[in-house]
């Protein structure tokens, strides 16, 4: 009996990996783990339990307690902390840079690394993340890193923000994803970066119908799966 597929999509954030491997997971009827979503659930957890997140004892305790689950919806994929939808209050940019701060314990990466591979059961699992690839599930059958440029993923940033009637200051965005990018690209452990055997897809110029068209192709190549 052939293991579960696992299909690894890491990248910065904004490159469009959420939509990507929601995408994908529902093409191939499979699970969807959003690994950042998970580190920015913790950050949550952490400040609503009113901890700090420079505690690193208190973090590593939150994260063994977390009780998190996915949920694929029309609109997109929800996620739910003891059953409660915090989608919307995870999806600030406060909330993407409190994530960064607590994945960059080494401690908590370990407390929430099986945590993580226990999302992939049959048929198989879309991991999104910076680390799928290389730590979390280093024997993926499918390895995608996806990019984008820092200014272009602000701007995207920018747009999806004044699409929801939401001010957006170009300079300041682009200077929490730059701020961002190298807190992950250097933390010391696990770091983002592409695993030596990913498909590098650089989506600056590309819309998500031809990302999700090139992902697709290479995924059937790699597994050998008819999906339309």
């Amino acid at each position: 009996m052939s293991d579960p597929i696992v299909i690894a999509v890491d990248g910065p954030g904004g490159a469009g990996k959420g939509e990507l491997t929601r995408r994908l997971a529902e093409a191939l009827d499979f699970d969807l783990l959003d690994s950042g979503a998970i580190y920015r659930v913790l950050a949550y957890a952490v400040r609503k339990a009113g901890l700090a997140l420079f505690d690193e004892d208190s973090v590593v305790q939150e994260a063994k307690l977390l009780n998190l689950s996915f949920e694929c919806l029309d609109d997109g994929v929800h996620v739910l902390l003891g059953g409660e939808d915090v989608s919307s209050q995870i999806r600030t940019e406060e909330a993407g840079a409190n994530a960064s701060k607590v994945a960059a314990y080494p401690s908590v990466r370990q407390a929430l690394l099986q945590r993580q591979r226990e999302f992939l059961k049959e048929p198989g699992l879309v991991a999104d993340g910076r680390d799928m690839g290389t730590v979390v599930f280093p024997k993926a059958q499918v390895k995608i890193f996806l990019d984008a440029s820092a200014e272009v993923r602000a701007k995207r940033r920018c747009l999806q923000l004044e699409s929801k009637g939401k001010t957006a200051d170009f300079d300041t965005i682009l200077k929490e994803i730059q701020e961002r990018d190298d807190r992950d690209r250097n933390r010391p452990v696990a770091p983002l970066k592409a695993a030596d055997d990913a498909l590098v897809i650089d989506s600056s110029d590309m819309d998500i119908e031809t990302v999700y068209k090139t992902a697709l192709d290479y995924v059937k190549q790699k597994t050998g799966l008819k999906v339309e």
